[in-house]
């Protein structure tokens, strides 16, 4: 069992207006671990949740991950705390009026709709039930944005392209060049990096997983040009989020993956 315990955690933000140089401010916020079953831990399947109204309506965005079924419960892959301190330092960054706890929310729930972004992880991972494939076609043709993260080499690759093209097996899976839109929402993006997890990027040397030796942006745009799924390969931004605050993660990877991450939402919401 996870501990209970209420942890503070001394955040570093990158905290100054789009396109400038990076400063350093001091920032806190608190993080209560998810608590999970023996079973969860040990590789089971996901546990089944139901999605749940947040307990503050009304903001303007929510941060929804994405509860899909597969092995592992790898859906919650650094959840919650990933996701609370990439709100935290979202709503310092852009100002956007964000709901500040995480917001997991199943792919076949017809609530999915209501929230235009939504985060998966570990998305090699993934079996998706005949109700989760159509739940989340209909939310992507309707206007909706999936982001995708953490997931490397080739063999990880095949296994999310196959429940990616049942999902939209009329569209094409494409490299998005940097001069694309979503790379100048909010922040300007020069470059892919290859954001490693926290063991690496605290280790120095290597970056890469298994033969994931290159990082990738790749897309899915629907028939009027909108991207509807940001696939992040090779590069594992969420571990850019959670462990910004540790002093020895270098701060290269920790101001990609927020600067990314705000780009997404920025997007999301406005296209």
């Amino acid at each position: 069992m996870l501990s209970p315990l209420i942890r503070q955690v001394a955040l570093t933000v990158v905290a100054l207006a789009p396109l400038s140089a990076a400063a350093l401010v001091g920032y806190s916020c608190f993080v209560e671990p998810v608590r999970l079953s023996a079973q969860f831990l040990r590789g089971g399947r996901a546990p089944r949740l139901s999605y749940s109204p947040p307990d503050e309506p009304g903001h303007s965005f929510y941060f929804a991950r994405a509860i899909y079924s597969g092995y592992g419960g790898r859906w919650a892959t650094d959840y919650p705390k990933a996701d609370q301190q990439f709100l935290a330092v979202l709503t310092r960054l852009t100002g956007i009026d964000a709901y500040e706890m995480d917001h997991p929310v199943p792919l076949d729930d017809p609530e999915l709709r209501r929230f235009p972004f939504i985060y998966a992880v570990e998305v090699s991972a993934m079996e998706l039930s005949p109700a989760e494939v159509e739940g989340l076609r209909s939310y992507l043709l309707a206007g909706g944005f999936l982001a995708v993260d953490d997931f490397w080499g080739t063999s990880e690759w095949a296994r999310f392209e196959r429940q990616i093209k049942a999902v939209l097996p009329e569209y094409e899976i494409v490299d998005v060049p940097l001069d694309h839109e979503i790379f100048r929402t909010f922040y300007r993006i020069e470059e892919i990096i290859q954001v490693p997890n926290v063991d690496q990027g605290e280790a120095g040397g290597r970056t890469y997983e298994r033969d994931g030796y290159v990082p990738a942006f790749r897309g899915i745009f629907d028939d009027k040009g909108r991207l509807m799924v940001a696939i992040n390969w090779n590069t594992d931004l969420g571990d850019g989020w959670e462990w910004a605050e540790r002093p020895r993660y270098p701060l290269e990877y920790s101001t990609y993956a927020y600067q990314m991450g705000a780009n997404f939402i920025m997007y999301a919401m406005t296209r």
